[in-house]
């Protein structure tokens, strides 16, 4: 069984590459995880995009997606025993296609920027129960979106810059990262670093679509500005999808 992996940007049909075209024509199903009620305008995008450049009625099977426990004890072993019961439900699906269709996943940004669908579909091969090859097709990413709105580039001359997630944001600033960019931070843990004038943020939630929005200056005079308009789009849609940088002040 085949399966392209495509990334597929923001979520705006014009962020596809045509390599990202040409492998959603290849597809004869489409698996989609299922999360419910609260994302329908990433349902609707994601309809959109193959709308937009897939002929025909392209089939799609939408996945419940496992829950995932979001306060664990143990993160590492929380999350992949989540890809584990991702994987298992996307193999069931799977078997019960023929073994010569070709399979696509739909991969919001990058799949290999802080996505799990690589993993899954790993696991799922590594089941045993199926014959898989799987490729990847790169995306646009949420840094990459990030940094063009703000109109920046990311890295400094001749210096480092670190990804992380809100988790480890304070055990990287304590280790020396300057030049940081976040993804993955609900509690926006940027926060904690205000106050001390030390720091620049540029942060961007729901790129890439039409209710983009943009904030950036010195930390301390925009944390409250980012969490208003996080909680704004998140009153509206249900759902926000925000990442920023973080550099110290020059």
């Amino acid at each position: 069984m085949r399966i392209h992996l495509v990334g597929v940007g923001g979520g705006h049909p014009d962020q596809i590459t045509i390599q990202a075209v040409e492998k959603l024509r290849a597809v004869d199903v489409f698996l989609v995880a299922d999360k419910g009620d609260g994302v329908g305008d990433l349902a609707q995008a994601r309809e959109e995009i193959l709308r937009r450049h897939v002929p025909g009625d392209p089939t799609v099977i939408a996945v419940p997606d496992p829950a995932r426990d979001r306060a664990p004890k143990d993160y590492g072993t929380a999350v992949l025993d989540w890809h584990d019961a991702r994987a298992r439900a996307y193999e069931k699906v799977l078997l019960s296609l023929e073994p010569d269709t070709t399979v696509g996943f739909l991969v919001w940004g990058d799949p290999a920027l802080y996505d799990s669908t690589i993993r899954v579909v790993e696991r799922v091969r590594d089941f045993g129960t199926l014959d898989v090859d799987f490729d990847v097709t790169p995306g646009i990413s949420s840094v990459s979106m990030l940094a063009a709105s703000h109109r920046i580039v990311l890295n400094r001359i001749g210096g480092p810059i670190v990804i992380t997630t809100g988790r480890a944001l304070l055990d990287d600033v304590a280790a020396g990262a300057d030049n940081i960019v976040v993804m993955l931070d609900g509690n926006l843990t940027c926060r904690e670093l205000a106050g001390t004038g030390s720091w620049s943020i540029y942060w961007g939630a729901n790129l890439g679509t039409a209710d983009e929005q943009l904030v950036s200056g010195p930390l301390d005079e925009c944390m409250d500005e980012i969490e208003r308009v996080r909680a704004q789009l998140k009153a509206a849609h249900g759902w926000v999808m925000d990442t920023y940088v973080l550099r110290t002040r020059a």
